[in-house]
């Protein structure tokens, strides 16, 4: 059984040799086909022209991208009229008016004769104030005092040398 089996082993190999050999022949044949065709010829590659050297002499010249006249719009100049508001600049200055009004707090009131209000800075410190002191670093007068609020009237440069006045207030924070 064996050498049956190594005959047709044998057998199966030469059919598969021989069936390969026919096929290799139309492969043959079609690479003759190919050679025998004209080839095409490859351009050359075109030959490179040598560096010449280029000396820029427009350097001095006007840079296109700047404007040569400059345009400046005219400016009137603007007649400050003096609405007759200043801050009072020979009074002595009060231990408040060097705090900016977010600085400090309105934490309560007090009555004694005449109506005070109880302001803490931002020093922890508590101040007692009343109607015609000034606070804050705007020339901050009070107005009035109630006991959860304080109006002042301050006054404050608005630019070009003219003061303007301006409302402002102070209100009492409460702690939660």
């Amino acid at each position: 059984m064996v050498n049956q089996l190594k005959i047709l082993m044998i057998f199966t190999t030469l059919m598969v040799v021989t069936g390969c050999q026919h096929e290799k022949d139309d492969l043959s044949a079609y690479v003759a086909k190919i050679k025998a065709q004209q080839k095409a010829d490859i351009a050359p590659i075109p030959v490179m022209k040598p560096y010449e050297k280029f000396s820029y002499s427009a350097a001095d010249l006007r840079n296109p991208f700047v404007r040569t006249v400059v345009e400046m719009p005219v400016e009137e100049e603007e007649i400050i009229v003096d609405n007759g508001i200043r801050p009072d600049e020979h009074r002595l200055k009060e231990a408040l008016e060097s705090y900016g009004l977010t600085e400090l707090q309105l934490v309560g009131t007090l009555e004694q004769e005449s109506v005070w209000a109880l302001i803490r800075s931002s020093d922890g410190v508590i101040h007692r104030v009343q109607v015609g002191n000034y606070i804050g670093q705007n020339n901050g007068e009070i107005l009035s005092i109630s006991e959860t609020e304080i109006k002042l009237k301050e006054i404050v440069l608005e630019g070009k040398g003219r003061y303007i006045e301006r409302d402002s207030s102070l209100s009492v924070v409460e702690v939660n």
